[in-house]
């Protein structure tokens, strides 16, 4: 073998892939198509769940140090949310895909780990063993086990046949990085009397500290060929459209014409090689919803594969990853459609629509719709079945417990389980999984639980049954 490991390219779901199998010390290559990193600002969101992962590893205190990150209240459909403020530690936070590619990027080369770049994959093939992969101009890499991470247009997923269905394309609305001027409101979702439509949230600031947009926008007779170029004319009429001489276009920044295409792979597993982020999933992207699933996708993978090349992992585990995954990202892609259905991206003023629309935003006023929605949109209430999820704690993100002298979430940066144990009571079962799993807790008031190195609980409540658990997730006791 080359490797342990090969990742399949380096946006935020190969970059995250590749830092957690660093923590859980596999070897791992990371390669990418492109000559140099893309400059593009793509999503722009951070959900809780994203800003809790990487506090658990570190780094979330050194990303939101790069730049003026703006945080924010969550919407469903362009409709605020307000009554979410403040639900949860992280809260949802404005921080553009260019700028946690160029972190993580960095963050890995000072461990060690580089980008190759310029690694256009041709040709694929797996044994018993392990995976050849073969690049243009006769590159050959051999790992154990590959993960594709290359987005939308997955050459992996092309390369295996692998099954994508789902729904092309129908429609296509303008997404666009901007400055502008006049009176710019902060975040909104707007729709005119004849259909056009507009929506804005904050980028944070370029180098000169001037704020930055990102606009999308729609309507009658603008759902144009995805090929065709978007123009400063095109943004600018679109913005007089909605707001009228209010606001202007001051630069273009970047654009694109992105389309409602809803697909995602029937298995996320094909034998040594598994799909990942937008090579697994597609579709429209609102709240930034498919590059967080796609790093989420990441911490699921990483620590299983992690445990696989260590030789203890339990048989079943690493098919846990598309049991616990694929339901995940199949109710982001029924959400984004139902998103889509209601902001009326075509701008039709269908009278049923209109209808439904303003019944859901009357019902948005209910603080437990809120919650729901919240719930939906921050990754805070994904729940994985697990044994023993009849306890309200298992299947659920760990909360972040005082410990005395350190909190629970930095003793996750070790890569290991945490077996959380404020009585004392566990030290001996806990032994026989020294290597994988470390114990604390002890004279707190905190529950006893275990908790995944991805951060999920798995196991709380009855004593008699922290033994299984630890046997079905860390394997046999060494």
């Amino acid at each position: 073998m080359d490797t342990e490991v090969l990742v399949v390219g380096a946006g935020p779901t190969g970059l995250t892939l590749a830092n957690e199998l660093r923590v859980a010390g596999v070897p791992a290559v990371l390669v990418d198509r492109l000559a140099q990193r893309s400059t593009l600002s793509k999503a722009g969101g951070v959900q809780s769940r994203t800003q809790e992962a990487f506090d658990q590893r570190g780094l979330l205190e050194p990303l939101l140090a790069t730049g003026n990150h703006p945080d924010g209240i969550a919407h469903f459909a362009g409709i605020t949310l307000p009554l979410t403020r403040g639900r949860h530690r992280h809260p949802w936070r404005s921080i553009p895909q260019v700028v946690i590619e160029g972190f993580l990027e960095e963050h890995l080369a000072a461990q060690g780990i580089r980008v190759r770049r310029d690694h256009e994959l041709t040709g694929l093939a797996q044994d018993e063993d392990g995976v050849t992969a073969t690049f243009a101009g006769g590159g050959v890499i051999r790992s154990r086990y590959l993960v594709a991470a290359d987005g939308g247009r997955s050459t992996v997923r092309s390369l295996l046949r692998a099954e994508f269905p789902g729904r092309p394309g129908t429609v296509t609305t303008v997404a666009a990085d901007v400055r502008l001027s006049g009176d710019v409101p902060a975040m909104t979702h707007v729709q005119g009397d004849d259909g056009h439509w507009a929506a804005l949230f904050p980028l944070g600031t370029d180098p000169q500290g001037r704020p930055l947009r990102r606009l999308s926008m729609g309507g009658p007779g603008r759902s144009l060929p995805r090929e065709t170029p978007v123009t400063e004319d095109e943004i600018r009429d679109g913005l007089r459209a909605v707001f009228g001489s209010r606001v202007e276009l001051l630069e273009l920044r970047y654009a694109r014409r992105i389309t409602n295409a809803a697909r995602q792979a029937a298995q996320y597993r094909h034998g040594r090689v598994f799909l990942a982020g937008d090579a697994a999933h597609v579709h429209l992207p609102i709240g930034a919803q498919g590059m967080n699933t796609g790093i989420q996708d990441a911490l699921n993978l990483g620590w299983k594969l992690g445990a696989a090349v260590h030789g203890w992992a339990p048989e079943h585990l690493l098919g846990t990853y598309h049991a616990e995954r694929h339901p995940v990202a199949a109710a982001v892609l029924r959400n984004v459609q139902a998103q889509s259905l209601l902001m009326d991206q075509q701008g039709t003023r269908d009278p049923d629509l209109l209808a439904a629309k303003d019944l859901f935003a009357a019902l948005t006023h209910l603080r437990d719709v809120q919650y729901h929605l919240d719930d939906t949109l921050s990754g805070m209430g994904i729940r994985y079945p697990m044994p023993g999820d009849d306890q309200p704690l298992v299947g659920l993100p760990a909360p972040d417990l005082d410990l005395g002298p350190v909190r629970s979430h930095a003793l996750l940066r070790s890569g290991r389980g945490l077996l959380i144990d404020p009585a004392d009571r566990f030290a001996k079962v806990a032994g026989l999984w020294p290597d994988r799993v470390d114990r604390a807790g002890q004279g707190t008031g905190a529950e006893p639980m275990l908790v995944r190195p991805d951060g999920y609980v798995c196991w709380a409540g009855d004593p008699d049954t922290l033994e299984p658990a630890l046997g079905h997730w860390f394997g046999e006791p060494r």
